[in-house]
């Protein structure tokens, strides 16, 4: 069933794209996967041809788009491999904090950049110590005039090998009681004195998408590189992990589709006993059982993405949405890679990488387990 909120420019947008990737991107995916990294001439191709943040306005780069256009970019990169969750990360996530909180002076001096893709954009929430727990950040930075010193570590950081900009959670008053009102957001340019990337970390999957340590020490950032206002970072938070979370479940449901897709055609093609796996019964259901989870999936999915579009509150339906379609991405993946059978255990199949990259879905944007927290709490039971 057709999403209410795709149009035909929605469409017309998916086929060039398409196209794009097919020549663009799939050739080279595995590559990438051995290099541990996107390259960024990609991502400029990505930017020459409005891929990057469509929905910014005329005079940052963008030509206004609604999110029903990051919803199509989003699934046809997944569709690519689950290691492009770096773009989505950029144009949906990082780069709308610039956008709705950023000065006028500094959306000119970056958002062009990002949307051209000569500037690759990350943000640093987690730490060591702390991950899904945001008001238990340790890193700090002190007001010093002109500039703040900051000072922590943060870690698992999406893009963080590449990025020219990194949004940096930070505690700007470490005695605010309760702590998330000492919450800060503060940019971080690639060249500041004080700032290295660590090591690239290796994962067990998604591995073309590079992920790194961040080290703060002394680090001297200008005052002018805050986002909106001192203490109010936890607020911006907040109110955009709503669109993060769906960036995520967008994410797991094309990902369960295309292990479907090519699970189906497999099965079709594997004989065993004299006949295709696809004959046989538990075959079958397996699949039938899968097809209508993954349906209904869907269905919710894009009811609410529709609300969201239009601007509703669904941070439950969001909530709800991340744990139940990540969880079912994961058992997707399982099912799918056991009906490939020894096969499915190899590395020259594509099923293989897609078990190896579903699991950490359900961890990254706030586990699973602080979904249903949230759940329960819009539900009235804390």
């Amino acid at each position: 069933m057709k999403a209410a909120y795709i149009k035909e420019e929605h469409e017309i947008l998916r086929e060039s794209l398409r196209k794009f990737l097919e020549k663009e991107a799939y050739p080279y995916f595995n590559e990438w996967e051995q290099d541990g990294l996107i390259p960024r001439s990609f991502w400029k191709k990505m930017g020459d041809l409005g891929y990057l943040c469509p929905w910014l306005d005329e005079e940052y780069g963008g030509f206004g788009a609604d999110f029903g256009y990051s919803v199509v970019i989003n699934e046809e990169l997944e569709k690519v491999g689950t290691g492009l969750i770096g773009i989505g990360l950029h144009n949906d996530i990082v780069v709308p904090y610039l956008e709705q909180y950023g000065t006028p002076e500094q959306k000119k001096r970056w958002l062009p950049k990002c949307a051209s893709g000569e500037i690759i954009t990350a943000i640093a929430m987690t730490e060591p110590g702390a991950g899904s727990d945001l008001a238990g950040i340790k890193t700090s930075a002190v007001r010093d005039g002109k500039d703040y010193i900051v000072n922590g570590e943060k870690t698992f950081i999406t893009n963080g090998i590449q990025a020219d900009l990194v949004l940096v959670v930070c505690k700007t008053d470490p005695k605010a009681d309760p702590p998330y009102k000492g919450v800060s957001l503060l940019v971080v340019e690639k060249d500041t004195p004080g700032f290295t990337k660590g090591k690239k970390l290796n994962k067990i999957g998604l591995h073309s998408q590079d992920t790194a340590e961040l080290i703060f020490e002394d680090a001297r950032v200008p005052a002018d590189n805050l986002i909106g206002k001192e203490g109010e970072g936890f607020y911006y938070l907040m109110k955009n992990l709503q669109q993060e979370r769906l960036i995520v479940a967008i994410g797991g449901i094309a990902a369960s589709e295309r292990m479907l897709e090519i699970t189906t055609q497999y099965v079709k093609e594997r004989k065993a006993f004299g006949k295709s796996i696809a004959s046989f019964q538990n075959t079958q259901f397996k699949l039938a059982e899968l097809e209508t989870e993954v349906e209904i999936g869907r269905t919710f999915l894009d009811r609410v993405v529709d609300s969201h579009i239009k601007g509703e509150d669904v941070v439950k339906e969001v909530s709800m949405a991340k744990w139940w379609v990540t969880d079912l991405t994961k058992k997707v993946a399982a099912e799918c890679m056991h009906l490939h059978g020894g096969y499915g255990y190899m590395e020259e199949y594509e099923i293989a990488r897609r078990y190896r990259d579903a699991p950490v879905s359900a961890i990254y944007a706030g586990s699973n387990e602080i979904m249903k927290q949230i759940i329960a709490k819009k539900m009235g039971l804390q």
